[in-house]
């Protein structure tokens, strides 16, 4: 599929332009509000061009870049695929988190929207040490059987595990590069593991607490059987 700017500045699409809106997080179409101009782009014959669209939802703008096909004196055609200059952000429960915890992994996950993966690693390293410091002495034994589980039930291959422990586990030692494949494993790695052990956890108990407070208000208004009987005989 292609798209094409044509010599009145008509931009045309034969499919309908769709993705995942950032700012409301609806999948919507995407509409050119700002295409470039034709006689500009067939002057300087850029490899890449800018458009901006809008939500079809929440109408906020949307910037993208795309790449040139082909030049022709009545059109140019462009590739389908868009470059997003800004992605949509990682959504998370952070509320559940300790404020310094929730800090360094918002970033991490705003680091992983905008596919800086080396910063992206490092923020998941920042986020493991921080838990690791408030939680105490046996939170590494713990955070390390969380990650194992997380490398077994989602198969992850042993060479890019052993990437992914160094990131987050490697005190002391320089954290490896990643790619965008790696790094598109670590983010549900980490986000599986902050979950498991602080949303889950909060949850778990709150509903606990829950369950208890109403058992013993039903208890307190129910009449045990036996003094039941006794009424009834005395009566």
């Amino acid at each position: 599929m292609s798209i094409y700017l044509n010599r009145d500045n008509r931009f045309e699409s034969r499919d309908t332009l769709s993705r995942e809106c950032p700012h409301c997080g609806a999948h919507a179409q995407l509409l050119p509000i700002a295409t470039p101009d034709f006689d500009a782009i067939l002057r300087t014959r850029p490899r890449q061009v800018g458009v901006a669209f809008a939500c079809a939802v929440c109408k906020e703008p949307r910037f993208a870049r795309l790449l040139v096909r082909a030049y022709t004196p009545e059109r140019i055609e462009l590739s389908s695929h868009l470059a997003e200059v800004e992605r949509p952000r990682e959504k998370f429960q952070y509320h559940y988190l300790p404020a310094g915890i929730e800090t360094l992994f918002r970033e991490a996950l705003e680091c992983y929207a905008a596919a800086c993966h080396n910063a992206f690693a490092s923020m998941c390293r920042r986020t493991v040490d921080a838990a690791l410091t408030q939680l105490g002495q046996n939170a590494k034994l713990r955070w390390y059987e969380l990650f194992k589980d997380v490398v077994r039930v989602g198969e992850i291959d042993e060479s890019t595990a052993q990437v992914l422990e160094n990131v987050l586990f490697g005190a002391g030692t320089a954290i490896p590069d990643l790619t965008s494949e790696s790094s598109a494993v670590l983010i549900e790695v980490i986000r599986d593991m902050v979950y498991q052990h602080f949303v889950r956890t909060a949850k778990l108990r709150a509903a606990m607490k829950m369950r208890r407070y109403f058992a013993g208000e039903q208890a307190d208004n129910i009449t045990p059987i036996e003094r039941h009987n006794r009424r009834l005989e005395s009566a």
